[in-house]
C-alpha cells in the first residue's frame, strides 16, 4: 500500500506564518526577561548603567 500525501502550498504558507509568530514572540519574552534579569543584577552589584551617559535638558527655545 502506497500512501501520497499533497501539501497544498497554502497550508505551507500557513505553516511559515505560524512558526515566523512563534520565533517572534519567543525572543520578544526572551528580550523582556534578558532586560528585567541584568537590571536585578546591575543592582544587586551596584553597577549603574547610566553613570557615563549624557542628559540633554527638555528645554524648547523659539526664536521669533
Amino acid at each position: 500500500m502506497k500512501v501520497v500525501l499533497y501539501i497544498d502550498p497554502s497550508v505551507t504558507t500557513y505553516l511559515i506564518q505560524a512558526v515566523t509568530g512563534v520565533v517572534v514572540a519567543v525572543g520578544a519574552v526572551a528580550g523582556v526577561y534578558w532586560r528585567k534579569t541584568r537590571k536585578k543584577i546591575n543592582d544587586k552589584l551596584g553597577i549603574d548603567e547610566n553613570k557615563n551617559k549624557e542628559v540633554e535638558s527638555d528645554d524648547i527655545q523659539v526664536n521669533e
